[in-house]
């Protein structure tokens, strides 16, 4: 901006004559000055922004030139204008942070939220894009989106990112086995009802059977004993026997 160009130049101009104190001349003072600033822009840079993302339009991307073997830090939010509320649920955003090309690598990827934060580790020096998307379903919303990025070798928040993507890795992973975990107790209580009931049905089965079996019996063997003592007594009566 032009407030940090005439500060340069001010911090220039101001260094020139210490550095005039150790012998060294305008032109070298200078070049040493730029050597600094060189050393300092490679090493270390940070892009803080806020822009507009209308509904129905197309993704908004932005590009950023990336060192290889460089630490990438970003966070993003939608902002919100009414302090006194909280932000509706609709209003909602996708982030997609990758490389660019044919088969581009995916580093983040984040949809239907309000807020989140992103960190890798550019494995190759080329572009990578970082594109927004509007997934309010309200026509007449405009959002607001803060964005901040930092890249280089002196992120002084890095370790607190990794540490922060690390534990929200681990407690999704912890989330989704503890409901794995109760999928798997109600399946097994289930299995168990339903054993118990099979078992309690299999026993009232066999015992009718059985009851049925003894009924059966009796009333075959009373009709045989029946017709044995009729036949008996009308032989006698016949003088048959």
């Amino acid at each position: 901006t032009k407030h940090h160009h005439n500060l340069i130049v001010f911090q220039f101009l101001l260094s020139i004559p210490i550095m005039n104190m150790f012998g060294l001349n305008t032109h070298q003072s200078y070049f040493i000055f730029l050597l600094l600033i060189s050393m300092g822009l490679f090493s270390y840079s940070a892009q803080s922004m806020r822009f507009e993302l209308p509904y129905g339009k197309s993704a908004r991307c932005f590009t950023e030139e990336i060192n290889k073997n460089t630490m990438v830090v970003g966070k993003y939010s939608i902002v919100n204008h009414d302090k006194n509320q909280p932000l509706p649920p609709n209003h909602t955003i996708t982030v997609q942070v990758s490389t660019h090309g044919d088969r581009p690598e995916v580093f983040h990827f984040a949809e239907n939220i309000q807020l989140g934060q992103f960190s890798f580790t550019a494995y190759i020096s080329g572009q990578y894009f970082i594109c927004f998307m509007d997934t309010t379903d309200d026509p007449k919303v405009t959002l607001s989106i803060d964005f901040d990025m930092k890249t280089g070798v002196k992120i002084l928040d890095r370790l607190n990112v990794l540490k922060r993507s690390q534990i929200d890795g681990m407690a999704r992973e912890i989330q989704i086995l503890h409901e794995t975990a109760l999928s798997i107790h109600e399946e097994m209580s289930y299995l168990l009802q339903r054993n118990r009931e099979m078992i309690e049905l299999n026993w009232i089965t066999e015992y009718r059977m059985f009851l049925w079996i003894f009924v059966s019996f009796f009333i075959t063997f009373s009709i045989t004993g029946f017709q044995r003592w009729h036949l008996k007594t009308f032989f006698r009566k016949k003088k048959l026997i």
